[in-house]
């Protein structure tokens, strides 16, 4: 005997119900066949949703009941042909008419009771099956209706379901002993209870039924179909890169089906278990796809886990105190009395020191739970031997599930620290000697970046992801979304980094895309953006809460730089080529190393000094190794090293600096190159870096440009005075010319002290022969006392600072 299961999902349409026939006829080609249905799809909620309307006086339940009665009547209009209708559309017209009377009494009544609650939810089965039943007669299938309340008989207690297996499986034996072969239509999720009255199975139910049957008849096998490939390894509507488990153990399905996994309902396994009846789950529009088996455990489907599962309808019970230390009996009393009120415990944690005993409960039982615990331990509470129990919601519980788990060592340490390194805190850890399953308690607002972090660690080729969220696209970050674009294939095949953007924001707008911005149209998406507001920035990159989240600031804004400690202090890292921030007073940027520490959150600015050349990232390598700074020489302006490269007293000097400004080597203020000020922040920066407490104000500087410059309001005015100061100009080149002398805008930090300013170079000097915007810096340090450590390269424009921002981004997929 085949038994098979189709969910509501499955029958949600006339066209599905077509489809699915096509499936059993196939079945039928093989043996006879049990067919059990669910209601068509999203039938029970309506049927428990009128009933509570009506219970509130709502006549609003009458709409709802009309268009049911339309959607079950059509339906039969469409599958079965016109001179076999009449009898079926009577009797669906009577179940509903049946229904309307409960409907009417609950209404007048203003009440709804738990029984009534199973009599009108169990109709979407009966109404399904019959209509099903009809449909294959008409297409002479030898088919018979089989109604699953004269044979299932269970007791409801507080919607926990007990079959009666010994009645229910006399009575299943008794009926097919008697029947020959065909087909046999079974409404699901449908019984009676001992007083024979209309009950059910629990919601999710009908796969119990397929289950009862099939091992009340020794079957050899159930198929169960559904809307999915089968189970998986973790919620593929949260973790896209989750896929079918093809074999599992009887022990993992039962595990993934109690913590979530809504493909199988819990308790289907019962009645199978001893019996070894295997189960296959199957894709009812795909049934040639493999599904997934679940069977008794083999070596063959070795791995060492296979799933990955949540429940998030929990709350988290804990009752704590000294008068608990060393007493006898305390957890026999405190699991007593949740036995009493027939409350559930779905997880288990105490403290070795016996202070504190922590439960999970479902959300509906938790106030039932904690009332019965603080009215038993009364006495200890006004003793203050223990604190009254205390409810902890928006919790969720996160598990591992696979039965070679115990067989590996470390993969709990693998699963804290990679919640752990994603700022996932742990509430409460629980893991049965059986090792087949490792629980945590975390946020609810963190499930979705735990499954994601924990798919990526156990199941995922490996390889990171990494989920960038930018604000500045004009040329550094134009350029940098170009580059990420190009090198999107090599990342992943040769890096194993998946990077994607998910935010961007300019001066003007802003787009989020949990999907990934497409990076070859995303002009076109930030432009039908929000306003930009980078405090609703913050808010959508908290509120997607992924994991290894980067913010990139690609501007030079002090306003934006402002909101680094917010990043940092909810674990997103912060890539930027903005000076200010690490520029700012040191208190403010040793706070930002700090929360960098505190939140394992990188902050990275490799292109606060020379662009894309790997200036910090030496610096650091050198005090990291025990090196001693002693004096640092550099070029840090590259676009003033491209105007006093340029200029040779013929062109005059505003030309100049206008043509470094539109080559993209000048800030959009030039004022702020040419000032000195953003060398000044370059040179204070390496001075931090190698462990000076050194403020801006504590750095020389020795300016070429006029006061009156200085103070130019725009740009319009600063290149007017330029152009009036041109005479000024010409002398200092003549003056360096002269001398066959270069002239370079160089830093300096010796002895604690720094200084900034132009100077003349001899040919001698290795400053002399700089080119273009090139930057170089000379690091004397007590190993490189006599010839300089030596960095040298373009220290200027839009690609190489991109290029530097992106090497920065590769650092922290490199983790």
């Amino acid at each position: 005997m085949n038994v098979l299961k189709f969910g509501g999902s499955s029958l949600a349409t006339p066209e599905r119900i077509k489809l699915v026939a096509n499936t059993v006829e196939k079945h039928l080609e093989d043996n006879s066949t049990i067919a059990v249905f669910s209601a068509f799809g999203g039938v029970t909620n309506d049927l428990l949703k009128m009933a509570e309307l009506a219970a509130k006086e709502d006549l609003s339940y009458k709409d709802i009941l009309e268009a049911n009665e339309k959607r079950h009547l059509d339906a039969v209009r469409e599958l079965i042909p016109v001179n076999d209708q009449s009898a079926v559309l009577s009797k669906v017209k009577t179940e509903f008419n049946r229904l309307e009377t409960l409907y009417e009494g609950v209404y007048l009544l203003n009440e709804l009771s738990n029984k009534t609650k199973h009599v009108v939810s169990g109709f979407g089965e009966v109404l399904s099956s019959t209509i099903i039943t009809a449909y294959f007669k008409s297409k002479n299938v030898n088919t018979e209706f089989v109604d699953a309340r004269e044979l299932i008989v269970c007791r409801n207690n507080n919607e926990k379901v007990q079959v009666n297996y010994v009645e229910t499986n006399t009575n299943i034996e008794r009926y097919f002993a008697e029947k020959s072969e065909g087909l046999f239509v079974v409404p699901g999720f449908v019984a009676k209870n001992d007083e024979g009255v209309p009950s059910t199975l629990g919601r999710g139910g009908s796969d119990f039924t397929a289950a009862i049957f099939a091992g009340a008849l020794s079957a050899k096998k159930v198929w169960i179909y559904t809307d999915v490939n089968g189970m998986y390894t973790a919620n593929p509507g949260i973790v896209p890169q989750a896929y079918s488990l093809e074999k599992i153990s009887y022990e993992e399905a039962m595990e993934l089906s109690h913590f979530g996994a809504k493909v199988l309902y819990p308790p289907t396994l019962q009645p199978l278990l001893d019996k070894k009846i295997k189960i296959h789950i199957k894709d009812t529009f795909n049934p040639e796809a493999p599904g997934t088996l679940i069977s008794k455990s083999s070596k063959e489907n070795f791995r060492w886990v296979t799933g990955i599962t949540h429940i998030d309808s929990v709350k988290l019970l804990n009752i704590e105190g000294s008068g608990m230390v060393g007493i006898p009996g305390f957890s026999k009393r405190f699991f007593e009395v949740l036995y009493q009120e027939n409350i559930n415990v779905v997880l288990i944690t105490q403290a070795s020191s016996e202070h504190s005993i922590c439960i999970a409960v479902k959300d509906d039982e938790a106030l039932a739970a904690k009332q019965a615990l603080d009215e038993a331990f009364e006495v200890e509470i006004q003793h203050k031997k223990i604190k009254p129990v205390h409810i902890e919601e928006n919790i969720a519980i996160v598990a591992l599930v696979g039965d070679q788990m115990k067989s590996h060592h470390g993969l709990s340490g693998k699963m804290f620290s990679a919640l752990g390194n994603n700022n996932i805190n742990i509430r409460a850890i629980a893991q049965g000697s059986s090792e087949r399953n490792i629980s945590a308690i975390i946020a609810k607002k963190d499930v979705k970046k735990a499954l994601n972090t924990l798919h990526e660690q156990f199941f995922e080729v490996p390889s990171k992801e990494l989920n960038l969220f930018i604000t500045g696209v004009g040329n550094v970050g134009s350029r940098l979304l170009a580059q990420l674009e190009k090198q999107e294939k090599y990342l992943l095949e040769r890096l194993r980094l998946k990077v994607r953007v998910l935010g961007l924001s300019n001066s003007r707008k802003m787009v989020f895309n949990e999907n990934g911005i497409d990076l070859s149209n995303w002009q076109e998406e930030l432009g039908e953006g929000d306003p930009a507001d980078q405090k609703a920035f913050l808010k959508g990159v908290k509120k997607m809460n992924l994991r290894n989240s980067i913010f990139v600031d690609n501007t030079a804004s002090a306003e934006i730089s402002t909101w680094y400690k917010k990043y940092l202090a909810n674990s997103i890292s912060v890539v930027t080529c903005n000076k200010i921030a690490c520029a700012d007073d040191y208190v403010n940027y040793q706070e930002l190393q700090d929360l960098s520490r505190e939140y394992g959150a990188s902050f990275l600015y490799e292109t606060n000094v020379g662009a894309g050349l790997p200036i910090i990232d030496t610096l650091k390598n050198l005090v990291a190794s025990g090196d001693q700074i002693t004096k640092i020489q550099a070029v840090l302006s590259g676009s003033l090293n491209f105007v006093f490269n340029t200029y040779k007293g013929e062109e005059p000097f505003y030309k100049v600096v206008e043509k470094a400004m539109e080559e993209g080597f000048t800030e959009p203020d030039p004022k702020i190159d040419l000032s000195g000020v953003d060398v000044a922040r370059k040179i204070l920066i390496l001075a931090r870096e190698s462990g000076y407490q050194m403020e801006l104000g504590d750095i020389k500087s020795k300016d070429f440009l006029s006061e009156e410059s200085l103070n130019s309001a725009n740009n319009k005015e600063f290149f007017e005075l330029l152009e009036k100061d041109e005479p000024k100009f010409k002398e200092i080149y003549d003056k360096a010319a002269t001398k066959n002398e270069q002239l370079k805008y160089v830093a300096q930090l010796e002895d604690g002290k720094a200084e900034v300013g132009l100077q003349q170079v001899d040919p001698k000097h290795p400053f002399y022969n700089l080119s273009g915007s090139d930057n170089i810096v000379l690091f004397f340090t007590e190993r490189y006392s006599e010839q300089p450590l030596i960095v040298k390269g373009a220290g200027a424009g839009a690609d190489v600072t991109a290029s530097g921002i992106f090497a920065d981004i590769i650092r922290i997929g490199k983790k």
